[in-house]
């Protein structure tokens, strides 16, 4: 049976030092695109995929991040928290899981932005997580982004398991920094910051991930010029997509 999440996380607190000088003074969720902001994007497609609580983590500019989203309208109702110290991706999640709730919930970086396929990126994770995993992933074709990605993140075989990159190997998928977990996945995971690279090297040992491949627009989203060019293909109407709800 498809479970579909309810809950889900923002990961907002980064510094973002590679979007300097635009981080200098905000956050890089913050940062706009299409006239809107990043985080704005994020918390847009959860409201779609039927989420009804989002945490958001803040860190750096943490005063900024509270007051975008306390003028900003419901839903999705939004949970701030505030991190006294970077606890990183995976110590930010496993700190939220008291407002995540037992069940499979989303995750989103702050950073990331995409435009859907013909079937939403959020319910084709959502429809790909079963009880034999801990976590869905979506994935993106390398040779798809406006971007130096370096060797990719991922290969994928045919039943949708990752694998690492091997030393020196070139592979055909990145990490599109969209998932869904469930709460056992951080089972064991220590108290304070970790990475989620962590907690995904075990459900990669047990056989307890998988990945989708997403089938729409994704931007990798970096540096300035990362985010000028998107700007610029966006405006240009190079992704042919109505569909897209500018506002």
């Amino acid at each position: 049976m498809t479970i579909f999440p309810r809950s889900a996380m923002v990961l907002a607190a980064g510094l973002g030092t590679r979007m300097r000088p635009l981080t200098e003074t905000t956050a890089k969720p913050l940062l706009t695109l299409g006239g809107r902001a990043l985080l704005d994007h994020a918390l847009d497609h959860l409201v779609a995929a039927g989420v009804e609580t989002a945490a958001v983590n803040a860190y750096w500019q943490a005063d900024r991040v509270a007051a975008h989203l306390a003028q900003r309208p419901l839903p999705p109702r939004t949970v701030l928290l505030r991190e006294e110290n970077l606890l990183e991706t995976g110590g930010g999640v496993r700190a939220a899981l008291k407002v995540l709730g037992p069940d499979p919930f989303f995750v989103i970086n702050g950073d990331a932005f995409w435009l859907n396929g013909p079937i939403m990126a959020l319910r084709r994770l959502a429809g790909s997580f079963d009880e034999s995993v801990d976590a869905v992933l979506l994935l993106h074709r390398t040779s798809h982004v406006h971007a130096d990605v370096g060797y990719g993140d991922f290969a994928l075989d045919k039943w949708g398991r990752p694998r690492r990159r091997r030393e020196r190997e070139v592979v055909p998928y990145i990490f599109a920094g969209v998932q869904v977990l469930h709460p056992r996945l951080l089972a064991g995971m220590p108290e304070g910051p970790f990475s989620m690279n962590r907690a995904w090297d075990v459900a990669l040992e047990t056989g307890r991930i998988r990945a989708v491949v997403h089938d729409g627009i994704w931007f990798h989203l970096s540096t300035p010029a990362d985010l000028a060019e998107a700007e610029q293909i966006l405006e240009a109407g190079v992704t042919g997509d109505a569909r897209w709800p500018w506002r």
